[in-house]
């Protein structure tokens, strides 16, 4: 660094060049000379624990490929011979970089003579790699942080720009693409992270020791593969500061457990509340302890809450199909609920996938005329048109899924780790990058958080049951069709479905984009009311009022598309919570019934809540 240092005084001109930031930076080779010793132990007895041992080996090598699933290489030649065979935008965009480079290395030799001019490039909102005052205060890392940016934006230029690519090869190359430069962050290395050094400096190298006892334990806890903890391990038992409202199981079968909630009020509302979360994930997501619990605070509302816990598929369950999702899971629950409280008819809430189940649910009742079993119908969050399902279009096409069928006729399931690695790649920053900086970089124990506990506790999927989604939803967008899809013999058709229903979107959505449910919204011929909540799939659903954070947004208007609705909503602070109470109380009826106890109907207590079923974890 000194000899770039006296480079860069003789090309400006200056007397004197700005100390770094970080003090005592001469003092780093020695404690990295220091820390590779103290560190040679640790990696030998790593190395030898594992050396021989076979199913250490298998379960990091026989996982899916998701690059080689959704044909990233093939990705890459494509682009790489549009790219040859345009050589004048290539051309173009080089000389862009290098025009952006001369106004980045004028900017340092300003900065350097002690100047403040404007910067070249800045990080995008929301981007919270370079928020530590270092990468703006010292001029050597600012100059690194733009030149990044610059980079970045070049490659997106290339791939935005490059004429020729197929429309599916594209959002491909864009996605992949964005994930190499988002690896190549100078955030994610020690020697170019003023974070990370000012932390290497100050503990003598200690956070790196640190750092590597957590990668070790992340690779046992993996199973030799890099399982970067996102939440506090041992931070959460389910039972205790997880899934804790009071309630017991009371009925269960190959795929769910039922659990019906104490009651807490003096009088309950007549119409039970149905919840359908996603089988993607467990349950208690929406019971996430006594602050953030959807189901506590229905429960505390008046309302008879059940809810449905999947159970985690194995093997014996590979055989599992779609339309055995929707008999052994709502159709079930809808039969229990009848014995246990002796109402025919609930208020259906569901999430997400479990959402897609409840539209599919609807259309198989009211074409056998049972409809009314279904007072109304909530959905967070949820796709019944699937015509732009956001970043994870660049997993559907026909080669990717049909590659992924193969995949899963190994062992007739999709695991639970896989599913989560898909995920994880559309928001790598935030779950991958800035974690493994946190712990391997800063030597740092993650915070325990509740809602990323949850993110990576996942849940396997029976293939016939995922390719039949796939396919038929996301690859085909046929569940919109009027009999697009078959269930049951029925040829589901959403437009012949009269229930009242509530949509919730959320404007920071990744996965279920609010545009898309706006327009899953308009597919029923019921009264439909549509409602926007701030953050994203998760934090926008799970936002008690008492928290009182992010806002929501209504339009009682009719509107033909979702710009149209948002520019004639109205704004609010706060949870949508209380919005959808007043709209769920018309349907759920007064106060005025007898308190409904679990295990004292029909149906006996199986066991106490949350249950077998959640507890099952894929790893």
């Amino acid at each position: 660094m000194s000899d770039q240092r006296s480079d860069a005084l003789q090309n400006t001109g200056a007397d004197a060049l700005p100390e770094s930031t970080i003090p005592h930076i001469e003092n780093l080779p020695a404690i990295l000379a220091d820390v590779a010793a103290r560190s040679q132990d640790m990696l030998r007895d790593f190395s030898q624990r594992h050396a021989i041992d076979p199913e250490w080996m298998d379960s990091a090598v026989s996982e899916m490929n998701i690059n080689d699933i959704v044909g990233v290489p093939d990705t890459f030649a494509e682009l790489a011979r549009q790219m040859i065979a345009d050589p004048e935008h290539l051309a173009q965009a080089q000389m862009k970089y290098w025009e952006n480079g001369l106004k980045l290395l004028n900017y340092f030799s300003a900065r350097l003579a002690g100047q403040t001019p404007d910067p070249v490039a800045q990080a995008k909102p929301g981007d919270r790699r370079f928020l530590d005052d270092d990468w703006s205060e010292d001029p050597y890392f600012d100059f690194l942080k733009q030149q990044y940016l610059l980079f970045t934006q070049w490659v997106d230029d290339l791939v935005d720009c490059t004429a020729g690519l197929d429309p599916q090869e594209r959002k491909k190359a864009r996605f992949f693409t964005r994930r190499l430069t988002d690896a190549m962050a100078p955030t994610n290395f020690l020697l170019t992270n003023p974070q990370a050094l000012n932390e290497t400096i100050e503990t003598k190298g200690n956070n790196l020791i640190r750092g590597l006892e957590m990668a070790i334990e992340d690779m046992e806890h993996g199973h030799g593969r890099l399982d970067v903890r996102t939440s506090k391990r041992g931070a959460f038992e389910l039972g205790e500061n997880l899934a804790n409202t009071p309630g017991q199981v009371v009925f269960r079968n190959d795929l769910i457990e039922l659990i019906q909630y104490e009651p807490t009020t003096d009088k309950v509302r007549k119409t039970p509340l149905l919840v359908i979360p996603p089988w993607i994930n467990k349950f208690y997501i929406l019971d996430l302890g006594e602050e953030k619990s959807f189901v506590r605070w229905a429960v505390e509302h008046g309302h008879t809450v059940f809810i449905i816990s999947w159970v985690n598929p194995d093997e014996s369950l590979k055989h599992k199909r779609f339309e055995n999702y929707l008999t052994e899971g709502p159709l079930a629950a809808l039969d229990a609920i009848e014995k246990a409280t002796g109402e025919k008819k609930v208020n259906a809430v569901g999430y997400c996938i479990g959402g897609t189940l409840l539209g599919t649910m609807l259309a198989y009742l009211a074409d056998q005329g049972q409809e009314e079993r279904i007072k109304s119908a909530t959905f967070f969050t949820t796709l019944l048109d699937f015509s732009d399902v956001g970043d994870l279009s660049v997993f559907i096409d026909e080669d990717t899924i049909s590659r992924l069928e193969e995949h899963m006729k190994d062992n007739g399931l999709l695991t639970g780790r896989e599913m989560s690695s898909t995920f994880t790649q559309m928001r790598a920053n935030d779950l991958v990058w800035s974690f493994a900086v946190n712990s391997y970089l800063l030597g740092r124990e993650v915070r325990p958080f509740d809602i990323l506990h949850w993110n990576a506790d996942y849940t396997n999927m029976p293939s016939e049951m995922h390719a039949f989604y796939l396919r038929n939803m996301y690859l085909e967008n046929r569940l919109r069709e009027h009999g697009g899809i078959e269930i049951l013999g029925v040829k589901i058709d959403l437009a012949k479905v009269k229930t009242p229903s509530y949509f919730l979107a959320t404007k920071d959505d990744h996965i279920a984009p609010w545009r898309t449910v706006f327009e899953s919204s308009r597919l029923f011929k019921g009264p439909s009311k549509y409602v926007l909540a701030g953050s994203g799939h998760v934090a926008g659903v799970i936002n008690p009022p008492s928290r009182k954070k992010y806002c929501h947004w209504t339009n009682n208007a009719k509107a033909n598309d979702p710009k149209a609705w948002f520019e004639g909503a109205s704004q609010h602070p706060g949870s949508w919570w209380s919005d959808w109470s007043k709209w769920i109380n018309r349907h759920a009826g007064k106060k005025d019934q007898k308190l409904r106890k679990p295990g004292k109907g029909e149906l006996k207590a199986l066991c106490a809540a949350p249950g077998t079923y959640v507890k099952k974890r894929s790893d």
